[in-house]
């Protein structure tokens, strides 16, 4: 782990609350996709954030912040980045990294902008060759919420292993995919769940439900990762 200096700028608004923000390194920094950083805002205020991209762009990390006026935390990275276009970061963080020797398929479970953590995941394995099936769920409260939709559903048609669930808790009436609670879709839809390498993120209480009722299912608390389990 290593604390840096960056130059920090935001690349895009993904909805009316997430932000793409890029940092530029000021030299290639090794990383396990999965891994994270934490924002340095002062000596005992560190702020954690996934990484977003890929390992294979080591001198520029993204990160997808979700953040607003009734959310403090994020915003404030938000503003720093606005006034500052620079910030301190320790980088990489996190054992809960793609685990790209196993035999077992993936399956990645997001909520929100949990997106990010499984988001590096995707691209790495996609990237390697690798032909094991790899199936995504990613939760949102709307279709709005899924902010890289489109793209993932191009991959899912260029990539025959890659399989893309979208989950809406509140759908309009031209949705196409689940509607519910992003986990119970995972349960109905993978009867052979035990099976798989299953990588998590999301709010802590999400991680949490998560981890019990998948265990419940059978899962191998060793197959599943999220850097949130060490924590709740």
């Amino acid at each position: 782990m290593k604390q840096l200096s960056c130059q920090a700028s935001i690349r895009a608004k993904l909805t009316d609350s997430v932000y793409e923000v890029a940092l530029d390194l000021p030299e290639p920094l090794p990383f396990a996709a999965g891994q994270y950083l934490q924002v340095v805002m002062g000596e005992r205020d560190k702020r954690p954030f996934s990484i977003a991209s890929c390992p294979s762009q080591p001198q520029q990390l993204l990160l997808h912040i979700g953040a607003s006026d009734d959310n403090p935390y994020a915003m404030e990275v938000i503003a720093a980045i606005q006034q500052q276009q620079q910030l301190s970061i320790e980088v990489p963080l996190g054992d809960a990294h793609y685990r790209a020797d196993s035999a077992r398929p993936l399956l990645l479970l997001a909520g929100g902008t949990g997106f990010s953590y499984v988001w590096s995941i995707l691209q790495a394995h996609l990237a390697s060759g690798n032909g094991r099936p790899v199936t995504l769920y990613w939760g949102g409260r709307s279709a709005n919420d899924l902010y890289l939709h489109k793209q993932l559903k191009r991959l899912a048609d260029e990539y025959e292993q890659f399989d893309y669930r979208p989950v809406v808790e509140n759908a309009e009436a031209d949705w196409r995919g689940a509607i519910g609670l992003v986990h119970h879709a995972a349960i109905a839809e993978q009867p052979q769940l035990a099976e798989h390498d299953v990588y998590v993120a999301g709010r802590f209480e999400m991680v949490r439900v998560v981890r019990d009722d998948f265990v419940a299912k059978g899962l191998p608390l060793a197959n599943l990762y999220g850097d949130a389990l060490a924590f709740i």
